[in-house]
């Protein structure tokens, strides 16, 4: 059976915020359908702009809030201030662009860990100002990135060797994805120890637009058995836990349920029907996400932008579990007036 928080708890220190998602997480409806946004570099220079101020999350007043620990390659290192290369603690060097974050050139040629030593996880400049920052937003829903783990392994080998190694290199695919998940567990050990926030948050993808990167049968020997252990140490510390995946993930999402994962992003509305998976799964889970990224916000008017926030706050909001959120981070092709009116929509 898999372990839950205590959802619907409340403290007198709680604020309305933390009440309004816990609520949600709940499946409790709560009028207003909670919302989050995230922006590449380029989206938001343009909000920036329009707004006049560079604190898009209060000018948006989201509930939720996002930090991660420090790294040596930021997600998002302009080249401009970072140079064309940087490496990161992993060993894996990242050619980088202004617009994403950039391309990993893997540091695992051969499926040998020998030679290889993981990074130290208690390293004080990762978890430099955390504290802080969760201290200065303990009016919000505040979620803890603690890396990848699937992703992770796929940047340091190399994303085509290391699903050939899922069938020839069985061991040393176990050996990686073991170091990964010892590094993400110490780090999720010394934040909950040193920090109050309500939920960690784990980056890893699975799918491609049609299906699984792998097959399930594979996904549940090696993927699974490490996904648990993080999600159980999530509630040791009474937190939840969320995962990012893109892709299509349907035939996992039970398994991802009975291991504990209570919000799963992005759920990409172009690789699932998300409104089935409402149907199927949403008495068990929380679903974060779910507006079209590929053609809609690019490309769309903007009476078709809060017309499709309208149906998924209506459809996907019903009895509670769902935060809307597009189906990716916005990318720098989404028309101003696009996002503008989407935000508008949401806050409604």
């Amino acid at each position: 059976m898999p372990v839950k928080c205590n959802l619907i708890v409340y403290t007198d220190d709680m604020s309305e915020n933390q009440k309004w998602i816990r609520a949600t997480l709940s499946h409790k409806n709560t009028g207003n359908v909670p919302y989050h946004f995230d922006f590449t570099p380029p989206a938001q220079k343009k909000l920036v702009k329009h707004y006049g101020s560079e604190d898009l999350e209060d000018l948006v007043a989201s509930p939720i809030r996002w930090v991660g620990t420090n790294t040596k390659k930021p997600l998002y290192a302009d080249p401009v201030h970072f140079g064309s290369r940087l490496e990161d603690e992993f060993g894996v060097t990242w050619v980088l662009s202004e617009h994403d974050r950039g391309v990993p050139i893997p540091c695992l040629r051969e499926p040998d860990l020998s030679r290889y030593t993981f990074p130290d996880p208690t390293e004080l400049y990762r978890f430099a100002d955390l504290y802080r920052w969760n201290t200065d937003n303990r009016e919000y829903y505040r979620t803890n990135w603690i890396g990848d783990l699937w992703e992770r392994a796929s940047f340091m080998r190399g994303l085509e060797k290391l699903l050939l190694d899922i069938s020839l290199n069985k061991k040393f695919v176990h050996e990686l994805l073991r170091g990964i998940t010892d590094y993400i567990l110490a780090t999720m050990e010394i934040i909950a120890e040193n920090n109050d926030f309500e939920c960690f948050a784990l980056s890893d993808d699975y799918g491609t637009q049609k299906s699984l990167i792998m097959s399930p049968v594979d996904w549940n020997n090696f993927i699974k058995p490490y996904l648990k252990e993080i999600f159980t140490c999530a509630k040791k510390y009474n937190k939840h836990i969320m995962l990012h995946s893109c892709g299509n993930l349907q035939e996992i999402i039970p398994d991802l349920i009975d291991i504990g994962l209570d919000i799963l992003h992005p759920i990409q509305p172009e690789a699932m029907d998300i409104y089935r998976l409402k149907t199927e799964f949403g008495k068990d889970i929380t679903f974060q996400g779910g507006m079209r990224t590929q053609d809609l916000l690019p490309y769309g008017k903007v009476e078709e932008i809060k017309d499709e926030v309208k149906t998924l706050k209506q459809r996907m909001g019903q009895n509670g579990g769902y935060i809307l959120e597009p189906g990716i981070t916005i990318q720098g092709d989404v028309p101003l007036e696009n996002m503008v009116a989407m935000i508008e929509e949401a806050r409604a």
